[in-house]
């Protein structure tokens, strides 16, 4: 699995930071969908699947969370914690997310629009597709 970490630009002064996301220059896929996930209660996981094209990126925007990697060779549990990090989850990752803390808000950039057969809805399928 190649390194998904990545710190995102950012600009600031004395009145505060700014973070950016920019097509081409640290988003390295064309933005069609922006999404978040928040208000996610306590001990409740999200994601479960992997994804057959799409590329996505994730963004912590406010407070923090975790996110399980896993390309069926290696795992890795990344935390986020800072809106100047970005996480890039590649096509054929499984995915996790946990941990979420209450003020959490995590924002997903997608290469693509939504599309159901683009998922990857069952680990044991996933591991099947990686194999082959």
């Amino acid at each position: 699995m190649r390194d998904p970490e990545f710190p995102l630009s950012m600009l600031g002064d004395e009145r505060g930071q700014l973070a950016v996301l920019e097509h081409g220059i640290n988003v390295p896929f064309d933005i069609k969908r922006v999404y978040s996930i928040f208000g996610t209660q306590p001990g409740v996981r999200r994601g479960y699947h992997a994804h057959i094209e799409l590329q996505q990126l994730t963004v912590c925007t406010s407070g923090q969370c975790t996110i399980l990697l896993d390309d069926g060779n290696e795992q890795r549990h990344i935390k986020l914690t800072r809106p100047d990090q970005g996480l890039l989850i590649d096509p054929m990752v499984w995915h996790e997310m946990y941990d979420f803390s209450d003020d959490c808000v995590l924002m997903v950039l997608a290469s693509d629009l939504y599309k159901e057969s683009d998922y990857i809805r069952d680990y044991d399928d996933f591991m099947k597709r990686i194999s082959q």
